[in-house]
């Protein structure tokens, strides 16, 4: 067996702290080997003046990984499971989930201490129709503005007084050594989640037996659970990022409780349905959660944002 395994990943400050975070787990794991990071300038990091919506959606951070694997650069990739669509392309499988840190959203404000003190009219940074539709449907005063780059860069507006606050995730500011800049953890009852919010998973070549071996020491059950869950969950109603989509799952002893949410992206309409069921059948049970919100009038709804 080869004893070298290379690491895809973005070139971000977020995403090379996963990569090494994965590497370094690697390679205690298995004595001896070399883990090695191959950076790959992506077009979804390049183009910084659109949406993602606009360009076509959060899968084009990976599309360049999964080339680099296939023209045999890279044997692994690591991405933040809120990026990686619902339905994986031919040939590729996620081959461990690392323990889920926190799925909140973080909100970061300048002059107050929570959501609800922020003043009318405030305006609000975020790069997700998901978070937007929530905030509003909270907060329909909220001027919510477009919200792209790096973290730095994001922080950068809100400190040079443009926005009063910005919502981004809980766990890639705790990652970075931002956690001291968290004003408010959201519970989910007030934004629910991007679908694998907070977990780093591990793609590789679904024929590539060596490096499955060396992912399976990585994986972490529970978590496996919950994001089979929430993908099974947005899979069925064909989620992207120019759809409002949430869920999150919650595992314990031997349960799933799954939340799932549609929305209008101007709060005016919440479509929000809880269920709950064994562990072993937790991608049945996103599907069913699915249907309920689609016979709400999801289906609608989705259809309009995917043809308007």
């Amino acid at each position: 067996m080869n004893n070298t395994l290379r690491i895809a990943t973005r070139k971000s400050k977020l995403a090379l702290w996963q990569a090494e975070h994965v590497a370094e787990l690697l390679r205690r794991a298995h004595a001896g080997l070399d883990v090695r990071l191959v950076p790959i300038s992506t077009k979804g990091d390049r183009i910084q003046d659109r949406s993602l919506a606009a360009i076509g959606g959060k899968g084009l951070f990976i599309k360049e990984l999964e080339s680099a694997m296939e023209d045999g650069q890279a044997d692994i990739a690591v991405h933040s499971m809120k990026d990686v669509p619902a339905d994986m392309p031919d040939g590729f499988v996620i081959g461990a989930v690392l323990e889920r840190a926190d799925a909140r959203d973080a909100l970061i404000a300048g002059s107050v201490s929570r959501l609800s003190d922020l003043p009318p009219a405030s305006r609000v940074g975020t790069s997700s129709l998901r978070r937007q539709a929530q905030l509003l449907a909270l907060r329909p005063d909220l001027r919510i503005e477009a919200l792209r780059g790096n973290v730095d860069t994001r922080l950068r507006r809100l400190d040079d007084g443009e926005l009063q606050a910005i919502v981004l995730a809980c766990a890639g500011l705790v990652r970075l050594g931002w956690e001291s800049r968290i004003t408010q953890r959201l519970d989910p009852s007030i934004s629910l989640p991007a679908v694998g919010q907070g977990v780093i998973g591990i793609e590789c070549r679904s024929a590539d037996s060596a490096a499955l071996d060396r992912l399976r020491v990585l994986e972490h059950a529970a978590t496996r659970v919950a994001i089979e869950a929430e993908r099974a969950f947005s899979r069925r109603l064909g989620g992207s990022c120019q759809s409002p989509i949430a869920a999150h799952a919650r595992v314990a002893h031997g349960r799933v409780i799954l939340d799932g949410l549609v929305a209008e992206p101007d709060g005016s309409r919440l479509l929000r349905e809880t269920l709950e069921g064994a562990a072993a059948d937790s991608v049945a049970l996103g599907g069913r959660l699915a249907e309920r919100v689609l016979a709400a009038g999801a289906g609608a709804l989705l259809e309009r944002l995917r043809t308007g």
